[in-house]
């Protein structure tokens, strides 16, 4: 997990258990949360209203499945709730988007001489606008948001 949202370009800071992660959290501060709900010492659900008072967003990634366990967490105040196993490209599609909803994500991107304005939905060079097709600009956000990751046709197009 933590090697995949590396390599899409995300800062992450990893605890194992649950008195480990209150710990961090008096001391760090951070855009979004990814909450084991098995976690040993103080679980997932546990952690969850102290969280809530701080305002960061929360993803569940748990191989809990049931209907009650993805209501309980979803109740606590979670943002998403994704059941083990997934698709790393899946978790970094949902994560973005919660990030753009909490104004966690830039607005301008520059790479290689272009300059993407992800509020406007434009690419320049220079001075000069570059026209692209609604799929041709998700498709070049995309990979200029996920460096390094390892692509096959059918995980982009489906």
């Amino acid at each position: 997990m933590k090697l995949g949202l590396s390599k899409a370009g995300y800062h992450c800071t990893c605890v194992y258990d649950g008195m480990q992660a209150a710990d961090l959290l008096e001391k760090e501060i951070f855009d979004l949360i990814l909450l084991d709900i098995m976690l040993p010492g103080i679980d997932g659900f546990e952690l969850m209203p102290y969280i809530q008072e701080i305002g960061i967003p929360v993803v569940f990634l748990t191989a809990k499945s049931n209907l009650a366990d993805k209501v309980k967490g979803l109740k606590l105040g979670a943002e998403d709730y994704i059941v083990k196993p997934f698709e790393m490209l899946e978790v970094l599609a949902r994560i973005e988007g919660i990030l753009r909803r909490h104004g966690k994500l830039e607005t301008q991107i520059y790479v290689e001489g272009l300059e993407i304005n992800t509020s406007a939905r434009t690419v320049m060079r220079g001075e000069e606008e570059i026209s692209l097709t609604r799929k041709e600009y998700d498709l070049l956000l995309f990979f200029v948001r996920n460096p390094g990751i390892v692509l096959y046709k059918s995980s982009v197009f489906g």
